[in-house]
């Protein structure tokens, strides 16, 4: 074939073996995919030769590519005519139109059936993209919320089951939604079959994870390991009668997986296809920073991670380009841009991944009232490949983890542990003045830090200023308690969908929903449940009544994000830059597009702020208008634009 030319001599047996096995399928389809595999080909092979020895390529390779072919040669037509409109559409999760939204099926809906009778409720929102939150089969007993899986394979029974999950992907595409789902890479369930064959001792299973007759191994292992859970799950090896020391990063009954095993390399590539047949647009790839273990480091964030990742896209790209992957990878600032590539896998990894320092500087803003630290640590953090997007939240199904970087903080005389101290007990309402009703997780009380869990509403203080304007109700003119938390949840939802890329909604924050008040008698081990409620359909009834702060907060999200669709500036494409930070309770962010740039401003403050309309100028966006409001942005005869407390702006060109 002509294509052969431009292969690479190491690979033309693979081509020439892929040609050979689609001899007898349609001529578009064999050039389909031999083209594919000419394309993405040598990005599987150069990460498994990071990942390998050349022995393994060797044998690995075949046995990928008959997984990537036989996914194919099984899609169904309409997911082969979505891989097309992907393939000549690559940036469509980069698009200003998409919008997250993120739920337990159950806890959302009851089950899959009653997510398809929501999915009007998520179209009248603007979703564009689903993310349900673990649905595989889980083990009985605890889960740690459904990630440790017992079968990939299958679906929670309480769910439906698989073609119940394939069904509903079908119906959420008709209505312009993608289907994102977990799939843990680092660890599965004590109870699923691979780990039950390796108790029974079968070698080749006992080879899919770390197990040791002793302690020597993971005493050395240790020294430079960090505990995730230290109260809950302490250490990271656990003793298995029969079996040995067992790696158990999370929780005892979740064992890692020995990624260093092509076999296990495999079986994952054969499940991220056999998921993407389901219907899956995008697989959230959990626990990733993980994956791969090195003695003497932390076993975090090891340049292998990214190479496996590369090479299960590049799979990806094959057999089902209307695939994408999400790093979810809660890391350090510095860490955080190589999940979207960095060097020699500039955009070759994951295309998404959640922007952890835009979520934690929001609630550091909104405590602090100041955006310095934000706006030195946001404008410090490394550029991402055009290709990608950061996923922007307030908040997800975890806790907040306070990630203030010690050096970053330092540069703008800020000690970091401090305001770590201060943003767990500003949070947990221990802070004198916070209305915040959020609740700590895994508190250290050697150091005063904590993690945090809470509903956006709660962590903003809208019990507490309910119960104030109940017991001290204000003047007929004075903006009311509860208008002060208001201000705040449109802003911070305004950051979020401001910023670019995908913002997500979890669920309940688009109605101000409140803490779970029974999470923490029925889950009293985990307090991340305050923020995982059963969904209030009875609320969301009354979602068009702004006499309600659930009202007026649907209103305002939905506003925002009705804007936010016609404002190209805000394609992931477009990075956001910080501008110069001229009053420290504004934030100043620029978005420059080929169209005209766009500067959004976020007053932090509850109390009015200026910002300069020379700086505006200098965009070439003066006497421009505030997509927000609809307005022309007003200039005073200072100079300055002021805004009002917890206003934020969209400027953009008439």
């Amino acid at each position: 074939m002509s294509t052969m030319t431009h292969i690479r001599e190491d690979l033309k047996a693979l081509h020439a073996g892929a040609a050979q096995r689609l001899a007898h399928e349609s001529e578009e389809r064999r050039t389909e995919l031999l083209v594919r595999i000419e394309r993405w080909w040598p990005d599987v092979h150069d990460a498994l030769t990071a990942l390998y020895s050349p022995e393994q390529v060797a044998l690995l390779e075949p046995r990928l590519l008959e997984i990537a072919l036989e996914a194919n040669l099984r899609r169904r037509a309409p997911l082969r005519r979505l891989d097309r409109e992907r393939e000549l559409r690559p940036d469509w999760f980069q698009s200003e139109t998409m919008l997250g939204y993120a739920a337990y099926a159950d806890r959302f809906a009851g089950d899959l059936d009653g997510v398809a009778e929501r999915i009007d409720y998520l179209s009248e929102l603007g979703v564009t993209y689903l993310h349900l939150m673990p649905l595989l089969q889980p083990r009985p007993g605890q889960d740690d919320g459904g990630y440790a899986v017992a079968d990939y394979r299958q679906v929670r029974p309480d769910l439906g089951d698989m073609a119940d999950l394939a069904e509903l992907a079908t119906d959420l595409r008709s209505a312009g939604i993608s289907l994102v789902l977990d799939l843990v890479l680092n660890h599965v369930a004590a109870e699923h079959e691979w780990a039950r064959r390796a108790r029974a001792g079968e070698e080749k299973y006992r080879d899919y994870f770390y197990i040791y007759p002793d302690r020597t191994q993971p005493d050395a292992f240790e020294e430079t390991l960090t505990d995730v859970f230290p109260d809950t799950a302490p250490g990271s090896f656990t003793w298995v009668e029969g079996t040995g020391w067992v790696w158990t990063t999370f929780n005892t009954y979740q064992w890692d997986l020995n990624w260093s095993n092509p076999e296990v390399f495999t079986e994952f590539a054969d499940l991220v296809l056999y998921l993407a047949n389901q219907g899956v647009e995008v697989l959230r790839l959990d626990a990733i920073a993980f994956t791969w273990k090195r003695l003497g480091t932390t076993c975090q964030n090891l340049p292998q991670v990214h190479a496996l990742t590369q090479a299960l896209r590049a799979l990806a790209r094959i057999a089902a380009p209307a695939l994408a992957f999400k790093a979810e990878a809660i890391v350090g600032p510095h860490d955080l841009p190589a999940y979207l590539g960095r060097g020699e896998r500039w955009g070759k990894v994951s295309d998404i991944a959640y922007h952890n320092a835009l979520m934690v500087h929001t609630w550091s803003m909104l405590a602090s009232r100041d955006v310095r630290l934000a706006a030195h640590a946001l404008e410090s953090l490394p550029a991402t490949p055009s290709t990608t997007a950061w996923v922007t939240y307030l908040r997800c199904h975890d806790d907040i983890g306070w990630a203030i970087d010690d050096e970053v903080a330092a540069e703008v005389g800020i000690d970091a542990h401090a305001h770590r101290v201060f943003l767990a007990d500003y949070y947990a309402g221990r802070f004198h003045g916070s209305q915040a009703r959020g609740v700590d997780f895994q508190r250290d009380e050697a150091t005063g830090e904590a993690r945090t869990c809470g509903m956006a509403a709660s962590l903003l203080g809208l019990e507490a200023a309910q119960e104030e304007d109940a017991a001290h109700p204000r003047g007929e003119d004075e903006p009311s308690a509860v208008d002060d938390v208001e201000g705040r949840i449109f802003l911070a939802h305004a950051l979020i969908l401001g910023w670019g890329g995908i913002p997500v909604i979890w669920q309940g924050d688009e109605l101000a929903m409140t803490n779970d008040p029974d999470a923490l008698l029925e889950h009293p081990e985990d307090t991340r449940w305050i923020h995982r409620p059963v969904m209030d359909w009875d609320l969301a009834q009354e979602r068009h009544d702004v006499e309600t702060p659930s009202g007026r907060a649907y209103r305002n999200v939905l506003h925002l994000v009705r804007t936010r669709k016609h404002l190209p500036q805000l394609h992931a494409s477009c990075p956001a830059a910080i501008g110069e930070v001229v009053d420290p309770g504004v934030l100043p962010v620029v978005h420059r597009h080929p169209v005209g740039a766009m500067v959004g401003l976020y007053n932090v403050t509850d109390d009015f702020r200026p910002y300069p309309a020379g700086e505006l100028a200098a965009e070439g966006i003066y006497g421009g208008v505030d997509r927000i409001s609809g307005e022309k942005v007003h200039v005073e005869g200072d100079g300055m634009i002021w805004l009002a407390p917890y206003q934020a702006m969209w400027i953009a060109g008439m």
